[in-house]
């Protein structure tokens, strides 16, 4: 048994029609290209696509814009519950002041009716 034969003539034959298949897909191409109705639709997809892209930004804007101005809530919020929190906190420290005021004045009371207590057993 021999070698095989690789370019015998049906393989020239069928690298000769790949070749020509080629030729005539570019010559397609390159026709449709030249065409002005494609060049049209090229230009019209061109402004779609821009007009898309408009309309993405200012989507896009109106996004950030809206999370700004819920920032500016949250933060205005949150400033209010502090705010809120320092004058519940404030009132809970006076009234504890008033109450610790109120018992030193009953000690003192206390502690000054033992000693008037005393100074009367003292004197009798």
């Amino acid at each position: 048994m021999g070698k095989a034969q690789t370019k015998g003539p049906e393989f020239i034959e069928r690298q000769t029609a790949a070749a020509n298949a080629k030729k005539a897909l570019l010559e397609r191409f390159r026709a449709k290209a030249a065409d002005p109705a494609t060049a049209a639709l090229k230009d019209q997809r061109a402004a779609e696509a821009a007009e898309r892209a408009i309309a993405r930004e200012a989507r896009a804007k109106e996004k950030a814009e809206r999370k700004a101005r819920e920032a500016e809530e949250a933060a205005a919020a949150a400033a209010a519950a502090a705010a809120e929190a320092a004058r519940l906190a404030k009132e809970a420290a006076d009234r504890e002041l008033a109450r610790q005021a109120a018992a030193k004045a009953d000690r003192d009371a206390r502690y000054a009716r033992r000693k008037e207590k005393a100074r009367k057993k003292a004197r009798a």
